[in-house]
């Protein structure tokens, strides 16, 4: 995992990113041992994991989000999951909560080997948006304008679909895949939560000076269609395991 944009925001993306779906940490619990979270962030998987019981390390290559986890209750250690030294550690469960796609897939599919005992689990999560017809066309018009580099994640795409084992490097890499699930809410979003939560993310905050002119145009776009989007959440669970 290379260096990320969130530390300097770490007191936002805890505050306004969402917790996970607690059906996904009911089949998490089910699987329970001991579980490595990796890029854990600001603990929002590993606290619910905690909560339920399982024995939780944290791995974040960012001190400052890691001080928010560690103020939450989780043991926490630094480092990227390609360099990290486990100390000869292994683990039942490995979770990469909206992680996995910073890290080098054909290294931490070794890693993910070393790091499991026989029979472990990988346990890949991440999260898709949509939103109605009426946004998407109103915020379209912002992003073309001002950030048309960006491919909005409240939009369908291939890059959000789920894990195929044809194209998946841990099944080239020998893992059986289980599953996947998926999880699905809705809710409505105010102009602040939605620019507050969308400045969250690495593709907005690579913008540099541009995210807040963005983000004021899109406050404006939402406040002009009542000030609430109504935004539809799937979270997504692919599990694999070490043979």
């Amino acid at each position: 995992m290379g260096e990320l944009p969130f530390g300097a925001i770490a007191a936002e993306y805890d505050r306004h990113r969402p917790a996970p779906p607690e059906d996904l940490v009911d089949d998490l619990e089910r699987l329970g041992g001991s579980v490595l979270d990796v890029g854990c962030g600001t603990g929002k998987a590993a606290v619910a994991m905690a909560e339920r019981g399982l024995a939780v390390l944290g791995l974040e290559p960012d001190e400052r989000m890691a001080a928010i986890a560690a103020g939450h209750g989780i043991e926490v250690e630094i480092g990227t999951f390609e360099a990290w030294d486990a100390g000869g550690r292994q683990f039942d469960l490995l979770t990469f909560s909206d992680s996995w796609h910073f890290v080098d897939p054909a290294v931490g599919t070794r890693r993910a080997a070393e790091l499991l005992r026989p029979g472990g689990k990988v346990a890949r999560i991440w999260n898709s948006y949509l939103l109605e017809p009426s946004a998407i066309e109103a915020l379209d018009r912002v992003y073309r304008r001002l950030a048309p580099e960006i491919t909005q994640s409240w939009r369908p795409s291939a890059a959000w679909a789920p894990v195929r084992p044809d194209d998946d490097p841990l099944v080239r890499g020998g893992f059986m895949p289980l599953r996947t699930r998926s999880y699905k809410s809705a809710g409505r979003s105010s102009a602040d939560e939605f620019v507050a939560m969308a400045a969250t993310t690495s593709n907005h905050l690579r913008l540099g000076d541009r995210l807040a002119p963005l983000m004021s145009e899109v406050h404006a776009a939402i406040e002009a269609l009542g000030g609430a989007v109504r935004m539809h959440r799937t979270t997504f669970l692919a599990l694999a395991r070490l043979n």
